[in-house]
């Protein structure tokens, strides 16, 4: 059970890793994402979804400006040897819609890139969330809402997110969503 789950205040300091969010008087130390860091504005009004994270030594807060960028970091919680710093350090990588995609294409080695992963810990990653990040980690140029729908179609029939994608790499995008989820079914026939 969560404590606190947005704030809304001003920034009132901005460090490399935190920014001090002002909220009537009482300054938060907030750790957030090199993205949402560049983001904030000094004195800005600012609402930031939190993640706490509790322990014997330290209460630390996490937050995020957008809802997706704190799911994919509960995510990367999920995975064993991943800690919070770990988990915002791979957020670092680039925007959210980047490293889901990254995830969900299995590109090891562009989430070793982040500080503190390892390869081991980078597959590790890959293999428990690459079906789990969801279509908004599918990257391409094809990807249309369209596209999406298919995509989702086939995965909730039991495809993974790259069996689905690779399904429907060759099936015309004008046709029906419904249309295209049968042709994809018939070429695993």
């Amino acid at each position: 059970m969560y404590m606190i789950v947005t704030l809304e205040g001003t920034v009132s300091e901005k460090t490399l890793e935190q920014v001090v969010l002002d909220v009537h008087g009482v300054g938060y130390g907030v750790f957030v994402s090199s993205e949402d860091q560049g983001a904030l504005q000094l004195s800005a009004p600012t609402k930031l979804y939190i993640y706490e994270h509790i322990r014997e030594t330290a209460h630390d807060l996490f937050g995020f400006i957008q809802m997706d960028t704190k799911r994919l970091f509960e995510q990367l919680l999920s995975v064993n040897g991943v800690g919070p710093k770990m988990a915002l350090s791979v957020l670092n990588l680039g925007n959210t819609k980047n490293v889901s995609g990254a995830i969900a294409n299995q590109d090891v080695a562009y989430i070793q890139q982040a500080a503190g992963v390892g390869k081991r810990v980078a597959e590790r990653i890959v293999l428990d969330l690459k079906d789990k990040v969801g279509v908004m980690g599918v990257q391409g140029s094809r990807a249309t809402s369209q596209q999406d729908d298919a995509v989702q179609g086939l995965v909730a029939l039991g495809f993974s997110l790259q069996d689905a994608q690779n399904a429907l790499a060759d099936i015309d995008t004008t046709l029906p969503t419904e249309d295209r989820i049968k042709q994809a079914l018939k070429g695993q026939v």
